[in-house]
């Protein structure tokens, strides 16, 4: 245990206090909406539902088509928001909901969240955003920085240069992840003599020029399924979207992926890019950057690393190794609305060469004009909110210091939840946390015994058993609205086969220990009551019989 990790509580209940509604009525909240507070606050932090009804019973209060004919009070439409809308939405904040990727948002996000709206500013144009294009600029050369580390100096010609940009503020990682293989696209099919560029002929012309018969992008099997509709959109086609295989961590395999490159020579296929993920969706797991890095450079293709998740690791001195080679990617993408906690619809892509943008440049002589400071001149969307002030404010509210703490204490929190799995007998871990995520699976220590002695056959039998005790499990639990996880499939290698598992996901600052606690308390009673569990569970221990009388 860190020697400083009473000092490191200490300064996160300063922290908590910007994850919770502030007590005085004169706040900035309280002055906002200090009427829907008062209802729904509380509320919110303590809650996963209000009120128990089925998704059809809620379908019923939005079934009509009609636009209503006449106009009605706002106080009539607030109780219908606070009813149909408040009561019945999951609630992300609740120190209980691990399953996801959303947590708490820090209390000053709310009435910045409104002046933005109010504000109403258009990222597409300086001409509707002024000071806001300077922000989101200098928020991507902070984020730039954050993953680059590159001089001071460095900075000065570029975060307000005309003619380029560091990165690209999106709606999210899909649309970061698309534009960062769209910029690589339209480098490796760049202008070039009587030639151009795929952007004026197209990828079939690209193709001719090149003298192959297609480009891939090959990534981890854990890789986003952003990367499937990047491959379809940007015309390589989903079978080009190479899912390389992982190893027992979740990591990509590299012997298997240069099998797969050397298939893909076979095939005259171009390698595209090779992608690395820090912090894969399902486990949290990092690849060897370092390694991809080098062979992207063996292949000479682009190396983007989607960090979405993970990426905010680099704020931590003690785990930012855990993302070593990050910065030698080609473009890094980072979701705002993960771990800098800030509202939903802020994703970011930043490039290490201040000029890749230019590869997919567009202008339009009714707003974006050549030489303007428009930065929607070098993205994939038009009209944008100002999120780029969130994501400001979080940095100058929260500081690196306080990501710090808050990274730091996730992924501790994620290691006291999977010791709590190992010691407890009903349970067992199916990955081990290397960030903030985790999974595990219902399975009493004498079934887990069993199946490590079991027949191939018959060790099939009964985790297909499991993986419907987990399904309805991981259902019950969510229909009961006290806590929730979510659950996924993995391959897990010590079966060799493809199981459900339980996965939790803790970057709340609000979930505490007698909260995970809490959670396997209520996972072992859901079990214990659910006649449908109790049978599926008798005939495990029925499949389980011969193999401990064998081993006793």
């Amino acid at each position: 245990m860190p020697k400083n990790r009473d000092a490191a509580r200490a300064n996160l209940e300063n922290l908590y206090r910007i994850f919770t509604v502030p007590e005085s009525p004169d706040s900035t909240l309280g002055a906002i909406d200090q009427a829907i507070a008062a209802d729904v606050a509380g509320f919110l932090q303590t809650h996963i539902v209000a009120i128990e009804r089925n998704l059809e019973e809620i379908e019923t209060h939005f079934s009509s088509a009609a636009i209503p004919e006449e106009p009605t009070y706002v106080s009539e439409y607030t109780e219908f928001v606070k009813t149909h809308l408040v009561a019945q939405s999951v609630h992300t904040a609740a120190p209980g909901f691990v399953g996801h990727m959303t947590s708490a948002l820090p209390y000053f996000m709310l009435p910045l969240a409104r002046l933005m709206t109010a504000l109403n500013q258009n990222l597409v144009k300086v001409e509707t955003s002024k000071a806001f294009t300077p922000m989101e600029r200098q928020v991507l050369a902070m984020l730039h920085h954050l993953v680059y580390r590159r001089d001071d100096d460095f900075y000065t010609p570029w975060i307000h240069n005309s003619q380029h940009a560091l990165g690209a503020f999106c709606s999210g990682g899909t649309i970061a992840n698309v534009t960062a293989l769209w910029v690589a696209r339209n480098r490796l099919f760049a202008p070039n003599g009587e030639f151009r560029g795929i952007a004026q002929e197209g990828l079939g012309r690209a193709l001719k020029h090149r003298g192959c018969d297609g480009i891939a992008v090959l990534v981890s099997e854990r890789g986003h399924y952003s990367f499937g509709k990047a491959a379809d959109l940007l015309g390589l086609g989903r079978d080009n979207l190479i899912k390389v295989q992982t190893d027992d961590r979740n990591r990509i395999d590299l012997k298997a992926l240069r099998e797969e490159c050397r298939r893909l020579q076979d095939r005259n296929i171009l390698p595209l890019a090779v992608v690395g993920i820090a912090g894969t969706t399902e486990t949290g797991n990092v690849d060897p950057l370092e390694e991809l890095a080098d062979f992207a450079r063996e292949l000479g293709c682009h190396f983007h690393v989607d960090a979405a998740w993970g990426g905010p690791t680099l704020f931590s001195d003690r785990h930012r190794p855990l993302l070593r080679g990050i910065e030698r990617a080609d473009s890094v993408t980072i979701d705002g609305h993960k771990q800098l906690y800030v509202p939903m619809g802020a994703g970011m892509v930043v490039f290490k060469d201040p000029t890749a943008l230019s590869a997919i440049e567009h202008h339009a002589n009714y707003i974006l004009r050549y030489g303007s400071k428009d930065l929607g001149s070098h993205t994939l969307e038009g009209s944008r909110p100002g999120m780029a002030m969130l994501v400001h404010a979080g940095f100058s509210i929260i500081g690196r210091k306080g990501y710090e703490l808050l990274i730091d204490m996730g992924v501790e929190r994620a290691q006291t939840f999977a010791a709590m799995i190992r010691q407890h007998p009903d349970f067992e871990l199916t990955s081990e946390p290397e960030l903030n995520i985790l999974t595990y699976r219902y399975c009493p220590l004498n079934v887990q015994q069993a199946l490590a002695a079991a027949p191939a056959r018959q060790r099939r039998v009964i985790n297909a058993l499991l993986d419907q005790v987990c399904q309805l499990l991981q259902k019950h639990q969510r229909e009961a609205g006290k806590t929730f996880v979510s659950r996924t499939r993995l391959r897990i290698a010590r079966y060799g086969e493809e199981l459900t598992v339980l996965r939790v996901v803790l970057a709340n600052p609000l979930t505490t220990d007698e909260i995970l606690a809490a959670i396997l308390t209520e996972q072992c009673e859901i079990v214990q009551q659910q006649p449908e569990i109790q049978a599926l569970l008798r005939q495990v221990e029925d499949l389980c019989a011969p193999v401990e009388a064998r081993n006793t």
